[in-house]
């Protein structure tokens, strides 16, 4: 393996890791969604929901369209496989994960739990109440909760608001799991009615799993810096990161490496390389991304890889957006080459093209296999008709791959700016 990559090879690697080096299956099922899951240990959750939401968007990118009720199958089914939890922000994870972060819950718990004057101890009654609740009951959904402390017979009643906080702190704290969702609402269940006895009682010292973590973060990235495998996981002990780093050195299972262009203070930034990293001669993916992709997630690292700077917009008012309320980045050959805004406006069964831009650069055929990727979209989703609005300088290309394509002014369905405090990123 080279001393020194170059920033094309360092692309290259980054994104065969994540595995869009291979080739899209033909009729994507269980064995390719699980495999896809494995590269990358982890899917964000988002609740946006204007084009498709965001858990099941890393996986068309890299498989092509698929069934999703194969993939909530995976995810929701009694005794999944897959359970949630703040790994990065709050994602799935295999559920035999769970005791990873174990470290993670106890801080949270130290940091959230114990001061008197805090929110959680303040509420000691209720707390008390929700857990014996799930105890006597089974897993259930807040509404569900909340609905029967208003009957007499059980005591006094608690708001919407103030039984979510105690099943979200539960659930930090890995009291509680998530059993499940009925559309987007969590189910929540102690832990001991969720995952098997043997992982909800696993216990990792810390050291431990920082290492097992930044070990898996090393090989889902292929060639990283210590800042982008901390963030993987949102690992905010650097020095744990470090030392985890060169046990894996001293273990043969990473390698120092060089990329040309990769600084930090002025000096050429430490990687380092995964063994199992490939290195492909050339890389010819096609893909629209969620901004919660791994490949992007981190943006320092998208800045790095791609020369890609992203902003989410959602909270910006519509007149002063530069590229669109929810731009989802597009990847063409081994760079991301430009920037697309999609609405499903299910009512007509229309995919609506937002808005479209290109970067800097981008290969002669971006057009066409982007177009490719925007009717595969309206495919997976179920849309007949793709609209194009006239804002943004790719959506012109796209017209003319597109000649079916309807048009539409821009605005046209556009969301209105999110308030401030409206869950919407990264939200579970």
């Amino acid at each position: 393996m080279k001393e020194t990559l170059s920033a094309a090879e360092a692309r290259r690697m980054a994104l065969a890791a994540q595995g869009f080096a291979q080739q899209r299956p033909a009729a994507p099922g269980t064995r390719q969604l699980n495999s896809a899951l494995a590269r990358m240990g982890t899917l964000q959750i988002d609740s946006v929901n204007v084009f498709a939401r965001s858990h099941y968007m890393p996986l068309f990118s890299r498989l092509g369209p698929y069934d999703t009720a194969a993939l909530d199958r995976l995810l929701f089914a009694r005794k999944a496989p897959y359970v949630e939890y703040l790994a990065h922000v709050a994602a799935f994870i295999p559920a035999s994960d769970w005791g990873l972060f174990r470290f993670r819950m106890d801080e949270l718990r130290a940091k959230y739990g114990t001061d008197p004057d805090g929110w959680f101890q303040s509420h000691r009654e209720i707390v008390d109440w929700v857990r014996a609740e799930l105890a006597a009951r089974g897993p259930l959904r807040p509404a569900e909760i909340e609905h029967d402390s208003k009957q007499a017979s059980r005591g006094p009643w608690w708001d919407w608001d103030v039984v979510k906080n105690v099943l979200e702190y539960l659930w930090m704290f890995g009291e509680v799991a998530i059993a499940g969702r009925r559309g987007f609402e969590r189910r929540y269940g102690l832990v001991s009615d969720v995952l098997p006895a043997s992982l909800a009682g696993r216990e990792v010292p810390r050291a431990d799993a920082v290492r097992e973590l930044v070990r898996r973060a090393a090989r889902a990235y292929g060639v990283a810096t210590a800042s982008d495998l901390a963030d993987y996981w949102r690992i905010k002990d650097r020095p744990g990161v470090l030392a985890s780093i060169q046990d894996l050195v001293d273990d043969g299972e990473l390698r120092p490496v060089t990329v040309r262009g990769w600084q930090s203070a002025n000096r050429p930034a430490k990687a380092w390389v995964h063994r199992d990293a490939v290195l492909p001669r050339r890389l010819d993916a096609a893909a629209i991304l969620t901004p919660f992709d791994p490949v992007v997630w981190f943006r320092d690292r998208a800045a790095r890889l791609f020369d890609f700077e992203y902003r989410i917009e959602i909270y910006t008012p519509a007149a002063k957006r530069r590229f669109g309320y929810y731009s989802l980045p597009v990847l063409i050959g081994d760079d991301v080459v430009g920037r697309i805004d999609l609405k499903a406006d299910r009512s007509a069964s229309t995919l609506l093209v937002q808005s479209a831009w290109w970067e800097q650069d981008r290969p002669a055929d971006a057009a066409v296999r982007l177009a490719a990727e925007v009717q595969a979209a309206a495919r997976w989703q179920g849309l007949d008709a793709i609209s194009l609005s006239s804002w943004g300088d790719a959506v012109d290309d796209l017209a003319t791959e597109l000649p079916g394509a309807r048009r539409h002014e821009r605005g046209a369905a556009e969301p209105a700016a999110l308030a401030e405090d409206e869950p919407a990123v990264a939200d579970g």
